[in-house]
């Protein structure tokens, strides 16, 4: 690949190449003479280059400070490099968290393609958070249409959205014929209908919050199998505090044990379930080659909501 050729949403997209430079044996008025009546398009940083290869970097408050005679090699620091094909969201959240005033772009041999700025990755990180929003709503389908998603004509933001809406509907109606197989147990008590939309809520909301973390953790390059962990362990907790909330305040106003803990017992399955499923999709769709946010929003909550409703019916007919 060329040099100047950027793969699609890598970080040498947003790179710029004039920047100051110099040699690790110049001094430090040498190298402040050179800037005077020179115009370049970020200056916070010199680059302190050993032939092509970039040896280290000096920041603009340290050149100004130093004494004349001082080499540039004692000034510069270890450079904060990223290979120029690395995912520009994933640039981004490396110098968010570590808090880097610029990232060097190298190529396989090291050799400086250009520094982005923290206002490149800053709009990075805006069109990312717009992507992802659009994604997890349904909203869109391509990359291109996020941001024209809120200003977009009426028609435009039905055909969007009406596929999305359109597997909700088959799932509405799978979910019919499945409650419909044990119309026999829902009639023998009906008040086990009572409480299946509020299992079905609950296994959404789970999942909706495990959904979150695995699709902005796929995206900034943290992978499921570190996330899968501590997200299942924590579905497992939230499903067993939420039957064991239910249960008593159940049984207080409704009065009948064995039916409150066939819910309970349900609540913490649907819980746990969500919890997988919320990682299994987006992980699945990411190793596909596709934007891990199209696993949330409607196509999760159908699936969700599917296997919530046949945990539910399954739990309590054998069960009460």
């Amino acid at each position: 690949m060329s040099d100047t050729i950027a793969a699609p949403e890598s970080v040498l997209a947003h790179a710029t190449s004039d920047i100051p430079r110099a040699r690790p044996d110049q001094t430090a008025e040498q190298v402040r003479a050179h800037l005077i009546g020179v115009r370049h398009q970020w200056v916070c940083v010199v680059a302190i280059m050993d032939g092509d290869v970039l040896a280290g970097t000096v920041a603009i408050e340290d050149l100004l400070a130093a004494d004349a005679e001082q080499p540039m090699a004692s000034l510069m620091r270890a450079p904060v490099s990223v290979h120029r094909d690395t995912d520009q969201e994933v640039a981004a959240w490396e110098m968010v968290r570590k808090g880097h005033r610029a990232l060097s772009v190298v190529d396989d041999s090291g050799r400086l393609l250009g520094i982005v700025t923290p206002a490149d990755m800053l709009e990075v990180l805006f069109v990312e958070h717009e992507e992802d929003l659009s994604r997890l709503a349904g909203v869109v389908h391509d990359t291109q249409q996020v941001r024209t998603a809120t200003i977009e004509s009426v028609r435009r933001r039905v055909l969007h959205r009406i596929p999305w809406l359109l597997v909700g509907l088959v799932g509405a109606m799978a979910s019919a014929f499945i409650v419909a197989g044990y119309e026999d147990a829902i009639s023998r008590q009906v008040i086990l209908a009572f409480f299946l939309p509020g299992v079905v809520y609950m296994a959404d909301a789970v999942g909706t919050q495990t959904e979150t973390v695995v699709v902005r953790g796929l995206s900034v390059g943290v992978g499921v199998r570190q996330v899968a962990p501590k997200e299942s362990l924590t579905g497992l907790i939230i499903g067993t505090l939420v039957a064991l909330l239910f249960i008593p305040v159940g049984i207080l106003f409704f009065g009948d044990t064995q039916i409150m803990l066939a819910v309970g017992l349900a609540l913490f399955v649907s819980c746990a379930v969500a919890s997988v499923v919320a990682m299994a999709l987006p992980y699945v769709l990411s190793r596909l080659g596709r934007d891990p946010a199209y696993g949330s929003g409607p196509l999760a909550t159908v699936i969700q909501d599917l296997l919530t409703i046949i945990c539910y019916c399954a739990i309590v007919s054998t069960v009460v």
